[in-house]
């Protein structure tokens, strides 16, 4: 892996120039809540402006209960803009990306609007995206993705955010789904789907800690031969990676984003497609004796 580009200083005319040519669409959604905190932020301090203004001409103190409401508005305002933040990507942190697959045999994509993918998350909501796409072909297609999808409408409306890769298969294999037990909360998977108790199968050793596996009836020993303890072992050292696989397709999942500057991140992606491709070759000798 060559990181050079995502450490060494950027040409900022060469990135401004990126950034006119690949400008990526506008996120409405993101400009709302944007104006939304705003409004409200101004209308909490015009109020709490006014009745500071009416308490000190009438001598009486603030109300301990108003400066705790407004600092837990404050507070919850600061949240919501730091997620934003977070998920935020950067024109420099764009052509860092394009000029990062571009060192590595790679292409890079500022957007694809719904993309044609089969995975769970791609099948829901609408404004479905990819954005900052990092795509491979040797020694077979895998694409390194940022992705957000809307549900719901009007005051209800929530955009979601995941991080994924997507691994071309060369034969269509059960579909399997890995959920990762450290991403999930107290009562329910992290994961946009729910899984009948009838389809989970326990892992040899002490894999269940980490992941519970779900796979059609019957391919049971299918799925054991296909997540065997080695790749297993691997999965634990990235613990917070959902995996699914359906149809021709491998993909992993987490809340965060995938394609980012950051280079300790793709190395340790890099390793893990890595380790996956050695044992790919395995998967393409399995056949459904099920139908």
């Amino acid at each position: 892996m060559d990181a050079r580009p995502l450490t060494e200083p950027v040409d900022q005319r060469a990135a401004k120039k990126f950034e006119r040519a690949n400008r990526p669409p506008v996120d409405v959604g993101k400009i709302f809540v944007f104006v939304l905190i705003g409004i409200i932020g101004a209308f909490i301090l015009s109020i709490f402006g006014f009745m500071t203004v009416l308490s000190l001409g009438s001598g009486q103190a603030i109300s301990p209960g108003m400066l705790l409401f407004v600092a837990i508005l404050v507070a919850m305002i600061v949240f919501v803009v730091s997620r934003l933040a977070k998920n935020r990507v950067g024109p420099t942190d764009r052509y860092r990306l394009s000029q990062f697959a571009g060192a590595n045999g790679m292409t890079y994509l500022n957007s694809i609007p719904d993309p044609p993918l089969p995975g769970m998350i791609f099948r829901i909501g609408r404004a479905r995206t990819s954005s900052e796409v990092v795509r491979g072909a040797r020694p077979r297609f895998v694409e390194f993705g940022n992705y957000r999808f809307t549900t719901g409408y009007g005051e209800d409306a929530t955009t979601r955010r995941w991080g994924y890769v997507a691994i071309k298969l060369d034969v269509p294999l059960p579909h399997i789904v890995l959920d990762a037990t450290g991403n999930n909360s107290a009562f329910s998977s992290n994961l946009p789907a729910t899984f009948d108790r009838s389809q989970k199968l326990s892992l040899e050793g002490d894999f269940d800690r980490y992941f519970t596996l779900y796979c059609p009836q019957g391919y049971e020993r299918d799925a054991l031969y296909l997540f065997t303890p080695d790749i297993m072992a691997h999965f634990i050292n990235n613990a917070t990676l959902d995996v699914e696989i359906v149809d021709e397709w491998l993909f992993l999942y987490t809340r965060d984003r995938m394609t980012t500057p950051d280079a300790a991140t793709w190395a340790r992606l890099f390793g893990t497609v890595d380790a996956l491709m050695a044992k790919l070759d395995q998967w393409a000798r399995w056949h459904d004796d099920h139908r």
